[in-house]
């Protein structure tokens, strides 16, 4: 299933994030942001479980803002979660 979730602090201003039934990540996506940076994101996470990347980035702060690209990821990862 397919996902859109509008960022908030960061570069980039949207993901869209493709998971599997079994809770697995298929596909990443950032609209903005760091291009580079955050296709490596989506290549790092594809294949993993929603649980293991939310532990994993969680918390990365970019520059103080109290948030990062990966740390936005995580929390569309916990609202999609929270809806299933």
């Amino acid at each position: 299933m397919q996902y859109k979730y509008k960022t908030q602090g960061t570069c980039s201003r949207e993901i869209t994030i493709d998971i599997n039934d079994d809770e697995t990540i298929e596909s990443v996506s950032f609209l903005g942001g760091c291009n580079g940076n955050l296709q490596g994101i989506g290549a790092l996470v594809k294949g993993r479980k929603i649980d293991e990347v939310i532990k994993t980035l969680k918390g990365i702060d970019c520059n103080f803002r109290g948030t990062s690209c990966p740390d936005q990821l995580a929390r569309a990862l916990e609202q999609i979660k929270a809806q299933g």
